[in-house]
């Protein structure tokens, strides 16, 4: 999939239906993929999520008509698509700084929030260092808890970051992390694509089972929490993270969906995703690995 191309076409749905009841999965139909990778690459292209596009646009122009109309507050709530006055009031004055009443009265300054177009832009003289890899068949055993498509890209989220420092403080990966030796407890934050029409994605932190992984109980690691994540062979695109926290992944997402799949030839796959975290840390925040195929 042309992703950019895509990105444009999705807008431009947005703003033919801006007042009808849509969210990102009826865009997502719309170009023809999965809600949740539609999500995540319009959050990474564009910077925010597509429900967050469509309600600052619908905010935007509920204020120029506050302004440049008597309509009712009541009216503009329900045509907005907010189900009351007081959830309407609540958003915009949120969004603007000054509530709907306030803002006709005394002419207080809004906040315009025009249309996006995406353009292809090119910056020479960057380089951005990759490796395609194809992988046989994997097994992890991982902690695994689902989260809402909408955190994707949301700076103000913490809920992934919480999910390990939560298993660091309680040493909750220890049954697995000892099943490894010394030098080879690498770890893996594993990401995969929610089932069509869900709303949540499943996201697990564990490691590799191969030939370094001692035997283990299943039943016994399922009592704990834990469970198998099957990966299928496949192509990845695997690139270094390098940075001081997470931003550096988020940082990585972007410059794959904006460099590297408009000018590389391949698509992405809806697949399982994972970070790799080196035991000793090799010189990088870890690996980021995409699944990828050729268009």
């Amino acid at each position: 999939m042309d992703w950019i191309s895509s990105m444009q076409q999705a807008i431009t749905y947005m703003e033919e239906h801006l007042l009808e009841e849509i969210n990102y999965e009826d865009v997502a139909k719309h170009v023809h993929t999965s809600s949740y990778e539609f999500h995540r690459a319009f959050s990474f292209v564009t910077g925010m999520t597509a429900n967050a596009y469509i309600r600052n646009r619908r905010l935007s122009l509920a204020g120029r008509e506050i302004v440049e109309t008597d309509a009712k507050i009541t009216d503009l709530a329900f045509k907005y698509g907010y189900e009351t006055p007081e959830s309407f009031t609540k958003a915009f004055t949120r969004f603007h700084g000054i509530a709907p009443r306030s803002a006709r009265e005394e002419s207080g300054k809004l906040v315009l929030f025009n249309p996006m177009t995406i353009k292809l832009t090119v910056e020479g003289g960057k380089t951005m260092d990759y490796r395609i890899v194809q992988t046989e068949a994997k097994k992890f055993l991982a902690l695994v808890r689902s989260f809402s498509n909408e955190i994707i890209n949301d700076d103000d989220n913490h809920e992934v970051a919480d999910f390990w420092g939560e298993c660091n403080a309680n040493q909750m990966l220890s049954p697995v992390w000892m099943l490894r030796e010394d030098g080879k407890r690498d770890l893996y934050g594993l990401c995969t694509p929610t089932i069509e029409g869900q709303d949540t994605f499943d996201y697990g932190i564990g490691i590799i089972v191969d030939e370094d992984t001692a035997p283990y109980d299943l039943a016994e690691m399922e009592k704990a929490g834990f469970r198998e994540w099957f990966v299928k062979p496949g192509t990845y695109v695997v690139f270094d993270c390098i940075g001081e926290d997470g931003d550096c992944i988020t940082e990585t997402w972007s410059k794959f969906y904006k460099e590297f799949l408009p000018q590389m030839g391949y698509e992405a796959v809806d697949e399982t995703d994972y970070e790799l975290y080196f035991d000793g840390g090799k010189g990088v925040f870890c690996e980021l690995w995409i699944p990828i195929r050729k268009k």
